[in-house]
């Protein structure tokens, strides 16, 4: 039977321990803990997250202690930049508990200044080693970019994606919602258009990026199987 150690996030992903199986988690991540990880050992926590979660075995929480450890500081070990779908429950989708992650959400998981600001406070000032930035299969926001949907806010907000929908149609291919290949291809470059955005636009972050502090790494996660699949 695989069982787990109830002490700390970091320990439950790093190792398959053992304790008893009703064991639920009921601390955060220490600073001490959230400075000696890599960034590397971040990604493939997430990694085995979700692995957990498409498995349906994911970790047992004690909510309430968590919300008592966690009152006096946080030192989460990643920032995850996600679409506003509901579909797409972040914390679930990685097993991750209280204090394990700064989230993001805004339609098409795009940056703008406030989100890189937040990335920005979550790596620079809260020590995450992290940003991830999440898509997902079947986008509305991205096929509203795709058919150049016009409707009050919706408009401008999804000239932000545009750029990444250009790109695929360059390549040739119908523009359409209704063409799911587009909708894929144009999903997979906005994730890619956004990472290099991050990096573009936010010297703090590029610099941590380049001095191996943090990574920005990029993922799509798919509706029908709940997987994670993190791009090169």
């Amino acid at each position: 039977m695989n069982l787990r150690l109830s002490v700390s996030f970091s320990a439950l992903a790093l190792a398959a321990s053992c304790a008893g199986p009703q064991t639920q988690v009921s601390t955060v991540i220490s600073q001490a803990e959230q400075q000696a990880m890599t960034p590397q050992q971040v990604v493939a926590m997430l990694q085995q997250g979700n692995e957990r979660f498409v498995a349906g075995d994911t970790t047992a929480r004690d909510y309430g202690a968590q919300v008592e450890a966690s009152a006096s500081g946080q030192y989460p070990m990643a920032a995850i930049l996600s679409c506003v779908d509901s579909r797409v429950p972040v914390e679930e989708v990685f097993d991750i508990g209280i204090g394990d992650a700064f989230v993001a959400r805004v339609a098409g998981n795009f940056e703008n200044v406030d989100i890189l600001g937040s990335m920005e406070f979550a790596c620079k000032v809260s020590g995450s080693k992290v940003i991830l930035v999440l898509g997902h299969s079947s986008c509305g926001a991205v096929k509203g970019a795709v058919d150049a949907v016009e409707l009050g806010n919706i408009t401008p907000m999804l000239a932000n994606i545009e750029p990444a929908v250009a790109k695929v149609a360059a390549r040739g291919g119908e523009r359409s919602s209704k063409n799911k290949d587009f909708v894929a291809a144009s999903v997979h470059e906005n994730v890619l258009q956004t990472v290099a955005d991050i990096r573009a636009q936010s010297p703090i972050l590029k610099e941590m990026e380049d001095n191996g502090e943090i990574a920005i790494v990029g993922a799509i996660y798919d509706l029908e199987t709940g997987k994670v699949e993190f791009l090169d």
